[in-house]
């Protein structure tokens, strides 16, 4: 697990730059958190490594950064002294830190900003980068049938994409294959299909590997709202009420994601 000061340096990037996680982290039990934090770090490092530099290449060093530090890490060298590197190499072992390298690597796509050839590369990406990142947590956290966490994983990545879209398209991205109404709902009842499929496996995941789901919160809400009014996507009124989000975080944390 990660030290002390490790840790709180990860918790407070994530509480900084994603918020619904830091949140997330903190209804899961202490000893998650060396896992959780670490992890949400760096996947909030790679998130935006394609939005802070105004070049492509660098961009792509600061991608080819991270996998060169998860190479080290799968093959046992020593961590490279790095806030987020070192505690989570010590949350990783080697095929975990074998996994994270795909998500870097789906995350080239953002590099070139070009749309989605079509819902399936949609899903593709999401499966590569937040399926990726709730199995590695997941299976860090205990027992898990990867399948059912990859398909939650993946609904809750597209329901934080949805909500992303107008910030996406202010930053010159196309983020969606199709983005009529009718595309746009038949997406997010797709997501919220899948999200319901894992729901109904929810004994295949150990209680304690459950922890890396409980930013599952809200995601059914904003899905449920895409898909009945897909116009809220493009106007960012997708978000539930704060009562509703504090209910489901609650319901997340005791497992009931």
């Amino acid at each position: 697990m990660a030290g002390r000061d490790d840790l709180g340096a990860c918790a407070e990037l994530v509480r900084r730059g994603d918020p619904d996680r830091f949140r997330a982290a903190m209804a899961a039990r202490p000893s998650a958190r060396g896992v959780l934090f670490p992890l949400y770090a760096f996947n909030l490092e790679v998130a935006r490594a394609p939005w802070v530099v105004s070049e492509p290449m660098l961009a792509e060093i600061r991608l080819q950064w991270w996998r060169e530090a998860l190479e080290e890490i799968a093959e046992g060298q020593p961590a490279r002294r790095h806030e987020v590197v070192q505690p989570l190499a010590r949350a990783l072992d080697a095929e975990g830190a074998r996994l994270l390298d795909t998500l870097v690597a789906a995350r080239r796509a953002d590099l070139e900003r070009a749309p989605f050839a079509d819902e399936a590369a949609l899903w593709d990406y999401l499966d590569a980068t937040a399926g990726t990142l709730h199995w590695v947590a997941a299976r860090a956290l205990g027992a898990a049938e990867e399948d059912v966490v990859r398909a939650a994983g993946q609904a809750q990545g597209l329901a934080a994409w949805l909500s992303a879209v107008p910030e996406l398209e202010a930053r010159g991205r196309l983020p969606l294959p199709d983005g009529r109404g009718e595309a746009v709902a038949r997406l997010a009842k797709e997501g919220l299909g899948r999200l319901g499929q894992a729901r109904k496996r929810r004994a295949a995941v150990s209680r304690e590997a459950r922890a890396a789901l409980i930013d599952l919160a809200g995601s059914a809400a904003i899905l449920a709202r895409a898909a009945a009014a897909p116009a809220r996507v493009a106007e960012g009124r997708l978000a539930p009420n704060p009562l509703r989000e504090r209910l489901a975080l609650i319901a997340a944390a005791s497992g009931r994601w």
